[in-house]
């Protein structure tokens, strides 16, 4: 199946001069949704991770069902006050600012080998600050999972040599 035409390309959304790469319809179509799980799963077996993690909420939509598929842990990334156990916490700088993650400080275990899940890799800033949180917790990124990687962003040059898995690609479109 191509995923690419279970997504829909919005231009001048949020503002002029962006496409939004909208990933809803893969939620609508159940084969879409299912494909999208079942490979992101398969890496996580490929790379051996024993943890899928992702941050909210549209990493969530894709990084549960893979953690379901492939009968792993799911560890949510959630911004500030929304988790009710003690936390860890990681600070990274935005365009205009700067903003906040966390997850709980029991989430993983020494050693865990962990696949990062979102939606979409654009500049990478948010995905490395989560690779921050898994290496605080004395764990390994094994592989990254993206749905949609915009290429000409180039966000994989912020993420170092784990493996990385993006299922659609667009470039300068």
């Amino acid at each position: 199946m191509d995923l690419k035409s279970h997504i829909e390309s919005i231009p001048g959304y949020p503002k002029e001069g962006v496409i939004f790469r909208d990933i809803t319809p893969i939620l609508s179509n159940p084969e879409a949704l299912e494909q999208t799980a079942n490979d992101i799963a398969s890496f996580a077996k490929e790379v051996g991770a024993t943890h899928i993690l992702a941050p909210e909420a549209r990493g969530f939509m894709f990084g549960i069902p893979a953690a379901i598929a492939a009968k792993l842990p799911f560890v949510p990334v959630r911004k500030p006050g929304k988790l009710p156990r003690a936390v860890i916490e990681e600070t990274y700088e935005l365009e205009y600012g700067v903003d906040h993650l966390q997850m709980h400080a029991d989430a993983l275990t020494k050693g865990s080998k962990v696949l990062i899940v979102d939606d979409l890799l654009a500049t990478g800033g948010t995905v490395k600050a989560i690779a921050n949180l898994v290496r605080r917790c004395e764990s390994e990124v094994v592989g990254y999972a993206f749905v949609v990687e915009l290429d000409d962003l180039h966000g994989r040059d912020k993420l170092g040599d784990a493996p990385m898995l993006s299922l659609v690609h667009y470039e300068g479109e």
